[in-house]
């Protein structure tokens, strides 16, 4: 399906058909805008239109939902993780012989830093905990992460243990859930928990998976290249 990667904000402002050439557009400009469709009328609307990090959705669930001004932060990070489960269904059994993997995307004031890395018999959530552990280690490596920081996810799995708190209650009760059992990827959530704290100044948003955010879709197509490589 081609795409169409529309640069508000860049060298050029216009409209691209590949990822590199978006990127060229991107690299090392501050306030850079940029987002993909798979609609040409929509990526020329874009140009011309408020831009956002949350996927398109219905006005009725757009009024209740957060939209986060790219104006507002210093750094924008985009995570995802995915695997070639065998299972055949959401959950099911993931084979030693399954490929999954795990990548980032961090722009801060239009530099742009990728990272991806992959892992037989690993789940989806597994890469998903791996990805933003591994983004934040990158901010601290870079040293940009005391900036004013938003984390955009499309896995509800990982925001909701942070955002309500599920990761701060597992902690005090000895990384136990309210019934007794252990959190799956126990030793991913404790890693996490100590990363935190070292980006003082971050919020999280969910954007939509595989759809119009150029953000998402470039680490879906990284970690995919990551998984065709294995």
């Amino acid at each position: 399906m081609q795409k169409y990667y529309a640069v508000r904000r860049g060298k050029t402002p216009g409209i691209y058909l590949t990822w590199p050439e978006c990127k060229a557009q991107v690299d090392g400009f501050a306030g850079a805008r940029y987002k993909s469709f798979t609609d040409k009328a929509q990526a020329e609307a874009f140009l011309n239109g408020k831009d956002s990090y949350n996927a398109t959705k219905s006005p009725k669930k757009a009024a209740k939902s957060k939209v986060s001004n790219i104006d507002d932060f210093d750094v924008v990070i985009y995570t995802d993780g995915g695997s070639r489960n065998h299972g055949n269904f959401k959950g099911g059994h993931v084979k030693t012989s399954d490929k999954a993997a795990w990548a980032y995307h961090i722009n801060n004031k239009g530099q742009t830093y990728e990272g991806t890395g992959g892992e037989f018999g690993a789940t989806n959530n597994r890469m998903e905990i791996m990805a933003l552990i591994q983004s934040i280690i990158r901010l601290n490596d870079l040293k940009i992460n005391k900036q004013n920081a938003i984390f955009v996810l499309d896995s509800q799995y990982v925001l909701n243990a942070i955002t309500k708190n599920w990761l701060n209650g597992w902690k005090k009760r000895g990384y136990k859930k309210a019934d007794g059992s252990v959190p799956v990827n126990i030793e991913l959530w404790k890693e996490l928990d100590k990363l935190l704290p070292t980006i003082p100044n971050k919020t999280f948003e969910w954007t939509k998976g595989h759809a119009t955010n150029v953000g998402n879709n470039r680490v879906d197509e990284l970690l995919n290249e990551t998984m065709d490589q294995m």
